[in-house]
């Protein structure tokens, strides 16, 4: 809701200044869902929606909208405070430096791409997703 707010908020401002691109930050699960980790998934999902809401809403108007939707990031929040890999955490093995998704944040901006995938891997669970959604529910 928070981001709604904010969106809501600063987009008009933008608008009236000539801005125009917005980056809405997800997370793979958005894509593809988190087992064990309901509440956070729902919110990504709802991040990409919107994400997308707003590129179908604005894009006519030139307003261009990138959502990246990485796994695993070297942050805080998968590493813990220490620094140290939490030992239930199965995102560690891929996990991309922060600098990492910067940097495919920069390259989609420049092309305007609207799903950012700093793990390539991401677009192959998305169509085995779309190719069979049943078995893929299966499988998680």
């Amino acid at each position: 809701m928070a981001r709604a707010y904010a969106e809501r908020a600063v987009l008009p401002q933008m608008l009236e200044r000539g801005a125009r691109y917005l980056v809405q930050t997800a997370s793979a699960a958005g894509l593809m869902s988190q087992v064990n980790a309901a509440p956070y998934s729902v919110i990504k999902h709802a991040a990409v929606g919107f994400a997308e809401w707003l590129s179908i809403a604005y894009g006519q108007r030139g307003t261009r909208v990138s959502c990246p939707c990485p796994q695993g990031v070297l942050t805080p929040m998968l590493m813990g405070q220490d620094g140290m890999q939490r030992a239930h955490s199965f995102l560690g093995a891929g996990a991309v430096s922060t600098e990492a998704v910067a940097e495919e944040v920069v390259r989609a901006m420049h092309v305007q791409r609207f799903l950012m995938l700093p793990h390539p891997e991401v677009q192959t669970f998305m169509q085995r997703k779309t190719a069979d959604y049943d078995r893929w529910l299966g499988g998680m």
